[in-house]
């Protein structure tokens, strides 16, 4: 049987989904010997100190180890460690890109096409050196509001719903007071800023039919996963924002498109990348 790699990744996240887990809300922070205590929720190579970020959050976020330290097989032998008989490794993806020549113009274009490899966690492996981990700057911000307005979006406050309007440029959000805590009130409006980075003058996602059914569960796909990026980042406690209307709504879409899940952390991560590239910070994201 041929491997497919998006069928694969998709099914992984469905059966995740469906044991009653949103893989995107595990959160990273870990403490003690060996378990790398960072202010981190994203998890990172253990050998290369580097952070994941994207599908692969995804990905990582479907295990129940408390460890945010990865190893390839080889990485865990160079650092003197062992993966212990009979441990499942973890799937992770990256990118390459291939070249190719147009026979008509002879113009060359790169296509990028997913490959993977297997991780296995620090709780996986014995005799490994404690985890290399480079945290970076923390981010340079006052607020998440006062964020918002120094991104050019525009913010309001009052009434009862929390939303984006794309005819306007502008986020509508309840007043602080009507959140449970400050945490889901950051949550919340990093999803809707997320959404207003899909506006023309920023990552110009499209949002034709995004009131319609599966284009508008896209959408909010693209919007809730580039909350739970942006709430990595910025070390806001992920949180569920939604009922299990939009859960089983993500669900039908990621059943019809095997890929869908790739291009929705895709464009999530673009969108995470135009905050952050906006912000005074000297830590980038990882690949």
């Amino acid at each position: 049987m041929t491997f497919d790699i998006y069928e694969t990744i998709t099914n992984k996240i469905i059966a995740q989904i469906e044991s009653g887990k949103l893989p995107w809300l595990k959160p990273w922070e870990s403490k003690g010997a060996g378990k790398a205590a960072t202010k981190s929720f994203l998890p990172f190579n253990g050998s290369t100190g580097r952070n994941y970020n994207g599908l692969n959050l995804l990905l990582l976020g479907c295990t129940n180890y408390e460890s945010n330290a990865w190893y390839s097989f080889k990485q865990c032998a160079e650092l003197g460690g062992n993966v212990r008989k009979g441990e499942k490794s973890t799937m992770v993806i990256f990118w390459q890109f291939s070249k190719v020549k147009d026979k008509v113009t002879g113009e060359e274009t790169e296509i990028p096409f997913m490959k993977h490899y297997s991780v296995f966690n620090f709780e996986q492996c014995d005799n490994l050196p404690e985890p290399k981990h480079i945290a970076g700057t923390p981010v340079n911000y006052n607020s998440i509001d006062e964020l918002v307005k120094e991104l050019g979006v525009k913010l309001g406050h009052g009434g009862d719903r929390a939303f984006y309007s794309p005819a306007l440029d502008a986020i509508q959000m309840p007043l602080h007071t009507a959140f449970a805590s400050e945490t889901l009130y950051n949550a919340t409006l990093c999803h809707e800023l997320t959404h207003a980075t899909g506006h023309a003058t920023r990552c110009n996602r499209d949002f034709k039919g995004r009131f319609g059914n599966e284009a508008y569960a896209f959408e909010e796909l693209v919007a809730e996963l580039g909350s739970a990026f942006l709430s990595a980042q910025l070390d806001i406690e992920p949180v569920l924002q939604h009922n299990s209307a939009y859960i089983q709504s993500w669900l039908k879409v990621l059943k019809n498109d095997k890929k869908v899940i790739v291009t929705a952390s895709s464009q999530a991560t673009k969108a995470c990348r135009w905050v952050l590239d906006r912000i005074p910070q000297e830590a980038a994201l990882a690949a």
